[in-house]
């Protein structure tokens, strides 16, 4: 396994990990490209818990980032200090990243996800001290979500590490209490997404193309 590209993701990406928050891990990584010619195909992803990392393979890593999945696509974003592993070609898929977006994607990946949290947060017995926690963490998560959102559909760019962390957490804390506010939060989000925005209506799937021929021919050889 040839890691291309890997950094530190997560609550602690965010700028909202506190004492006892786990470190998140996510990269992706080229297969040898011999694997790909047999009868079974690589793994596309490797998941541990100890340490807590994913990894995805080159071309599943496109295909998400495509879809502009939140969780995928902040790796090609990440702040310089998180990169753990930054390959050349990792340092190329950086260079293309904006090549993945789109407006259609964005709205529909970033609402999507923010309203799975709503309706967690919505379900939870917050009289239990645990589930008013995790009520509280599915609340930070939405109103993040929504903030990367509108912001790459009104400039363009993922923002990575939250400019008001504390911000964040008191809006949680908020929501968990009174999910119905949350409801006005989703509403009005929706209201600027139908404005118009500044990503084209398609990625543009060409540099990633390009790129993920590079990674094949680059790793053509089996592993030694």
């Amino acid at each position: 396994m040839h890691v291309l590209l890997a950094g530190i993701v997560g609550s602690t990406a965010y700028g909202l990990a506190h004492a006892g928050s786990d470190i998140d891990r996510l990269g992706l990584f080229a297969a040898p490209t011999v694997d790909f010619h047999g009868l079974h195909r690589p793994a596309e992803s490797h998941v541990t818990t100890a340490p807590d990392r994913t990894l995805h393979e080159a071309a599943k890593w496109c295909r998400l980032a495509l879809s502009c999945n939140p969780t995928a696509s902040e790796l090609a974003w990440l702040p310089e200090d998180l990169y753990e592993v930054r390959t050349p070609l990792g340092e190329e898929l950086v260079g293309i990243r904006r090549s993945f977006l789109s407006g259609h994607a964005v709205r529909r990946s970033y609402l999507g996800y923010a309203t799975q949290q709503f309706r967690k947060l919505t379900t939870r017995d917050t009289a239990d001290p645990t589930a008013r926690a995790r009520a509280a963490k599915h609340a930070r998560h939405l109103v993040r979500l929504v903030e990367q959102g509108l912001a790459l559909h009104e400039t363009g760019e993922i923002v990575v590490r939250l400019a008001d962390p504390e911000r964040v957490r008191a809006l949680g804390e908020r929501y968990a209490e009174r999910p119905d506010e949350a409801a006005g939060l989703l509403a009005a989000a929706e209201a600027r997404f139908d404005r118009p925005g500044v990503l084209p209506e398609r990625p543009d799937e060409a540099p990633a193309e390009a790129w993920l021929r590079r990674v094949r021919a680059v790793h053509l050889a089996a592993a030694a």
